[in-house]
């Protein structure tokens, strides 16, 4: 079993903060294993003197390989959850689902997730889902057809969990195995889906007792799916073209009634590199944004060799004008990089366009200004002006 961190699990002093009758309950269906490692799980009705809270944390915090899978994540789950940022969320969905927390009006933040995860897992597992959202940086994005209604109310219960379905056959069939949950979020800036699964099993070597050992296991992974019914525009993180084309067709599927809803179209180019040099850099026009320098371009030369060629420097335009060349012409690009300095940061930060799908962000929220940017300038493929010129 690999090594976790459970930092508000392992410290005798944290764990009173939790009730005891809560702590009871929660551990109790792993009586068993705690028996084998020398802790009785007392009664509920134990009063906190009568705890030896430093014998539980001492198991705790060194997790042996019989430790039971679910105990890990559910200890997990509870433990990312136990902030106070995450109560007060979870206080307001509870108001909201109607969860009675015991101990109000001044639970702790470990006493308010485990009383939500008694009473409705699900809601504790989509709220820590949620906080995952904007962790991912890397996006294709794909456009609806022409002719396609875009229009998008929230999927029901029994949608998502036909959606899981045919999620999981594709991931058992591609040996990551069933178990894949989608949580699904309406924001500002559209509708978000995250979907967790597996990853294909890893082999590790491993110490046990002093010896060497192996441990045989299935990575979980999270991948964000965002929706904007206004452009009828879908923006995947995943690991892999076929992850990315599963979901591309699934949620074309399922929320749309059509796998082809989102045909794989291009959505940027390169092109005004070239046709408008510096001036494709021109932001006054986007408040937010203070500046644009192109710092790295891609050339892909092909040939037996697939040669690429890397151009890198602070300002490549300021670079090609001192030396009186331009980019040149009949060669794709297959990725640009610019140096973006927005009004409320100290210093720049990075964004990466390749053409047909791709954009990456140093930050997700800097995505708004920069694609209002990208449009402004006509890096962005209208279904008029569609073209590929850069695809080597």
């Amino acid at each position: 079993m690999p090594t976790f961190n459970l930092r508000r699990f392992s410290q005798p002093d944290t764990l009173k903060a939790v009730s005891v009758q809560n702590l009871t309950r929660f551990l109790y269906p792993h009586a068993h294993y705690f028996s084998n490692r020398g802790f009785t799980i007392p009664s509920p009705e134990t009063e906190a003197d009568g705890f030896d809270y430093d014998a539980l944390a001492a198991i705790l915090i060194t997790p042996d390989d019989h430790v039971p899978s679910d105990l890990v994540e559910v200890l997990h789950l509870v433990n990312e959850m136990s902030t106070p940022e995450a109560m007060d969320e979870l206080l307001r969905e509870a108001d909201v689902e109607g969860i009675v927390i015991d101990g109000r009006p001044d639970p702790t933040p470990t006493d308010v997730a485990i009383q939500v995860y008694f009473q409705n897992p699900r809601l504790l597992e989509s709220k820590h889902s949620e906080q995952l959202l904007t962790r991912a940086r890397t996006f294709q994005y794909f456009q609806a057809k022409d002719d396609e209604n875009t229009d998008l109310a929230p999927p029901s219960e029994d949608v998502i969990r036909a959606l899981e379905t045919d999620l999981d056959n594709w991931f058992v069939e591609h040996n990551r195995g069933r178990g894949s949950r989608v949580f699904h979020y309406v924001r500002e800036d559209g509708m978000w889906f995250l979907v967790r699964h597996g990853e294909p099993c890893k082999r590790e070597g491993s110490m046990v007792d002093g010896e060497p050992g192996c441990v045989y296991y299935r990575p979980g992974k999270h991948d964000v799916l965002i929706y904007q019914p206004a452009t009828g525009e879908i923006g995947i993180n995943a690991g892999t073209r076929g992850e990315v084309d599963l979901y591309k067709r699934m949620l074309g599927l399922h929320l749309f009634g059509n796998e082809d809803f989102f045909p794989g179209d291009g959505k940027y180019t390169l092109k005004p590199l070239r046709d408008s040099g510096a001036d494709s850099l021109v932001c006054s026009d986007i408040e937010g944004i203070e500046w644009i320098k192109l710092k790295e371009l891609q050339f892909f030369w092909g040939g037996p060799y697939k040669e690429i060629e890397i151009w890198k420097a602070d300002d490549i335009f300021a670079m090609l004008a001192d030396k009186e060349r331009k980019i040149p012409s009949g060669v794709p690009i297959l990725k640009a990089g610019f140096h973006v300095k927005f009004e409320d940061a100290k210093n720049p930060r990075t964004v990466s366009i390749r053409p047909s799908n791709v954009a990456q962000f140093s930050r997700d929220d800097d995505g708004e200004l920069v694609e209002a940017w990208l449009k402004k300038r006509e890096f962005i493929i209208t279904p008029e002006g569609k073209e590929d010129e850069d695809e080597p």
